[in-house]
């Protein structure tokens, strides 16, 4: 499943080794080359994550950066996604952090309060680069104004923006003769459980469920029941866990209750023997979420499927969430101006966007190339339109992305299971938590207050 999780950021925890390169003054590992001409040059490390197909863009795009720019080369640290972290620390730890790097959105306070992270803003202001024909949500995502993230300074700049939408099984709706879902607007709650009966069934005649409505996991799609219900796991100026409201239980017993009640999902049981994400593959579930990542995956499905808005509670209004990776620059650069176009020409080159574009792994993070790609009807997913609407209307980020810890957010999901299956209500639960994550998020608070200072 690393494949379907390797665009999210995990907080690392890094508060001892942040201390022990600050105490030590964190050094980039550039080093100089020399050039076919015998003169010397300038190498640039640039480190991040991901599959085989991220990183043949990559190469492709560094390689087109590298022509533009003959004094210069670059040289490419790859991990699988569950070993960046890893790698990242220790190369903090040791002083050796690259130049240009991978930075997720929640680590971003603690880097910057540490010396990590070079401050991006003049150098921003001062170039080609359009923030406006950027997504707005990619760059707040790395601003930090030394308390809150989304205003202030810029630390880092889009890797990409990944939206969360929701697909659906096309081929399965038009075999079972079901009208196909609104592609503009979503499902109430009760209708999608209504289309969920309807997809849910014994096709082979066996007496045994063999395809279901959906199998979502709790961690990544109970956000978007939450949202479009009202209710929010913070208050405004993130100090107040705000889970135990009746709207939040009602948008958490829904979802339990698709399995529960509905039987919409399958069981644990069923589960186990094989997962949802590969059910889904094989063409046994009608909705999953899909990110940009997931296409190049899904180009060889045997079915076709599509996006649509994610079904609405009491609001309405869909609402799902929307991550990002970011391109960090090392503040102890030796090559500082180098790297600064490096991350700029990997976050908004037209040239480095198309590579990773064609490679089926993001959306454009140009807003007037995202949307002539979307324009693209033609190609699965043919409601590509749905990513955009909700990097710029509908998304959120996740709540642990704006916090200094997330071990808060991490505790909500630690027992949840019992609500899933049924053993124990949503309200219960939420009213025996909610303490717990309270005082882990005021931990999460004097700690950040302690490191600003």
């Amino acid at each position: 499943m690393m494949n379907r999780k390797r665009f999210f950021s995990a907080t690392l925890t890094i508060a001892s080794i942040l201390t022990l390169a600050a105490c030590g003054g964190a050094n980039s590992s550039t080093s100089d080359s020399t050039g076919a001409d015998g003169e010397e040059g300038k190498t640039l490390t640039f480190m991040f994550r991901g599959g085989e197909d991220e990183k043949k863009a990559y190469e492709t795009a560094i390689a087109a950066y590298e022509a533009e720019n003959p004094g210069v080369q670059v040289e490419i640290i790859s991990t699988d996604a569950d070993q960046y972290a890893t790698k990242l620390q220790a190369s903090i730890a040791g002083n050796d952090i690259p130049d240009v790097f991978y930075v997720g959105q929640g680590d971003v306070m603690a880097y910057v309060d540490n010396g990590i992270l070079m401050d991006l803003t003049e150098a921003v202001e001062n170039s080609d680069f359009d923030l406006d024909n950027v997504w707005k949500y990619g760059v707040d995502s790395y601003r930090y104004d030394g308390n809150n993230i989304g205003s202030g300074n810029i630390y880092g700049l889009p890797k990409d923006v990944g939206p969360f939408a929701l697909g659906y099984n096309k081929t399965m709706f038009e075999e079972m003769g079901i009208p196909l879902p609104d592609i503009d607007v979503p499902y109430t709650w009760d209708e999608f459980v209504d289309v969920g009966l309807q997809l849910t069934a014994d096709t082979d005649g066996d007496g045994e469920v063999d395809q279901w409505a959906n199998g979502f996991n709790v961690a990544w799609s109970l956000q978007a029941f939450v949202w479009s219900n009202g209710a929010d796991f913070l208050n405004e100026d993130n100090t107040k866990v705000t889970i135990d409201t009746p709207e939040f239980a009602e948008a958490l017993q829904y979802f339990a209750d698709l399995q529960n009640v509905h039987n919409l999902t399958p069981s644990i049981a069923q589960a186990q023997t094989l997962d949802t994400y590969q059910r889904w593959m094989n063409g046994e579930i009608g909705f999953f979420p899909v990110g940009p990542w997931d296409m190049s995956t899904y180009e060889g499905l045997d079915f076709e499927y599509d996006l649509i808005p994610w079904p609405a509670g009491s609001t309405g209004e869909s609402a799902s969430f929307v991550g990002s990776l970011g391109i960090a620059v090392s503040e102890g650069t030796e090559y500082k101006d180098e790297a600064v176009e490096l991350a700029m020409y990997l976050s908004t080159s037209e040239e480095g966007q198309q590579q990773l574009v064609d490679a089926q792994i993001q959306i454009p993070n140009l807003i007037d190339m995202a949307e002539e790609w979307a324009s693209d009807t033609e190609s699965v997913p043919s409601n590509k339109k749905e990513f955009l609407d909700v990097v710029g209307v509908y998304g959120r980020g996740l709540p642990a992305a704006t916090t200094y810890t997330s071990e808060w957010y991490d505790e909500f999901f630690i027992n949840i299971q019992p609500v899933l299956d049924g053993d124990q209500t949503a309200a219960d639960y939420l009213k025996s938590v909610q303490p717990k994550m309270q005082e882990l998020l005021d931990a999460s608070i004097m700690q950040h207050e302690q490191a600003a200072n």
